[in-house]
């Protein structure tokens, strides 16, 4: 375990939230489960689920170990390519759509011989917003017209969009939002931004006119988001579509009975009565069993992680580096927080699940690439200052070696010196004695007198 632990790179304090993340999930998925246990196969047993869903987490985290290993950089050019790819996609995706358990999921389509349900529009995401910061670090140095930014920037942005807004209208906002601040902090002009901002309203208000004029010619999710949207502005609890507002009333009951502290965990009534109670309505039932307390545990986990994403972001080096973290890492967070939003009726209903602890394959490996491209910057940025902090070290020992050679070759040098000195008063001594056996007086006064010149 010691060795695998070592052998991750990249933020230890990422990897250390995403796994707390992701065991807790563990308690709420099995509980919530039971309800969908019971009314398919009729036993109550949510050990399938529970199994299904460890599955799950076990395969994201190999989909962020061996992401993150790859050079974050890589990413730049992958983004190019894999644009047109998602686009046919979602194309494909809106064209022939899914049904899941009898109910449309024209955002969804199944992966042929594995089973899998997928939703394409997240994918499109990852690579939208990876393709995003490649544009602005690309062009940071480089002054481009509005024109340019529209055909190169732009225009990609609102393909995507446009094949995602009619079966998946609270993606696509997420979406165009996340991209707007993310050109934001890399520094696009504020006007252009505005300019933008506001073809995005006109379009959309187009796309509300043709929606109203031809309802048959979308899919009929779009009347499923409209219905949501006009019931959530209607502030008489009567007048709502019951069936629309079914799953906001549960949920509302479900937080209110959790209290403070909860019923307990497995303890959840509303987990029998809520239609996504383990995806995106689990808040509610983890609400309900731990109460304000676990909610509050659970928004603070998701708060370290953004100002996590923050400070990686920071230490990058490269632009491209800090914006891959932002447009990567935030729109988890704020994913988390419209789910949460939408459990307690500040917001509509979206659709929107709380990442890396509801249930769902495709939802949860879709943010563990998001998170491995993430720590694959955080890897770069401490194998850099590992480096330095090596080449410091060999300096340092250098630096000593060549002290400790400098004080050898001084000692040497005094030694020398020392000994060149004592040699000369040798000599000058023998010189003395020398003229005072010819100066004596004490064998022959005489001589002393006639030797002396």
């Amino acid at each position: 375990m010691k060795e695998l632990i070592n052998s991750l790179k990249g933020d230890k304090v990422i990897w250390a939230f995403v796994s707390l993340l992701a065991l807790f999930s563990f308690m709420p998925v099995f509980s919530a489960s039971s309800n969908l246990a019971y009314m398919r196969h009729g036993s109550g047993n949510a050990a399938t689920y529970l199994l299904k869903h460890a599955v799950h987490i076990f395969i994201g985290f190999i989909i962020i170990y061996q992401i993150h290993k790859i050079p974050y950089h890589y990413f730049r050019g992958i983004s190019r390519i894999a644009l047109p790819i998602v686009w046919g996609l979602l194309i494909y995706t809106l064209v022939k759509g899914t049904v899941i358990e009898g109910a449309n999921a024209s955002r969804w389509i199944n992966i042929p011989f594995i089973g899998v349900s997928f939703q394409t529009s997240t994918l499109a995401a990852i690579v939208l917003y990876v393709y995003v910061a490649r544009y602005l670090s690309k062009t940071r140095e480089v002054t481009q017209t509005f024109q340019a930014s529209v055909i190169e920037l732009w225009l990609p942005v609102f393909i995507t969009l446009m094949f995602i807004l009619p079966a998946n209208f609270s993606t696509a906002a997420l979406i165009f939002a996340m991209v707007i601040m993310l050109t934001f902090i890399g520094k696009y002009p504020l006007k252009y931004i505005g300019i933008i901002i506001g073809l995005g309203i006109v379009s959309f208000s187009m796309f509300i006119l043709i929606v109203k004029i031809k309802p048959d010619a979308f899919p009929n999710r779009v009347q499923t988001w409209e219905k949501r949207i006009t019931n959530f502005f209607k502030k008489d609890d009567n007048t709502k579509d019951p069936d629309e507002y079914y799953q906001i009333e549960k949920a509302k009951i479900a937080i209110a009975s959790g209290g403070i502290y909860g019923l307990g965990p497995g303890k959840s009534v509303q987990k029998n009565f809520l239609p996504q109670s383990s995806s995106d309505f689990i808040f509610a039932i983890i609400v309900e069993e731990y109460g304000l307390f676990g909610a509050l545990v659970i928004l603070g986990l998701y708060m370290l992680l953004l100002f996590r994403f923050i400070i990686a972001a920071h230490k990058a080096n490269s632009l491209f580096g800090k914006l891959v973290v932002v447009g990567l890492g935030f729109p988890i967070v704020f994913q988390a927080l419209i789910n949460m939003a939408v459990a307690v009726e500040l917001l509509p209903v979206t659709g929107q699940t709380l990442p890396l602890i509801s249930s769902g394959g495709s939802s949860i490996w879709m943010t563990c690439i998001a998170i491995g491209i993430i720590l694959s910057v955080t890897k770069k940025e401490e194998e850099i200052a590992q480096e330095l902090e090596e080449k410091q070290k060999r300096e340092d020992a250098l630096q000593k070696l060549i002290d400790k050679q400098l004080q050898e070759d001084e000692e040497e040098s005094e030694d020398e010196n020392q000994e060149k000195v004592n040699q000369i008063k040798a000599s000058i001594k023998n010189k003395i004695v020398e003229d005072n056996d010819d100066y004596s007086i004490t064998e022959n006064p005489m001589k002393a007198v006639l030797n002396k010149k």
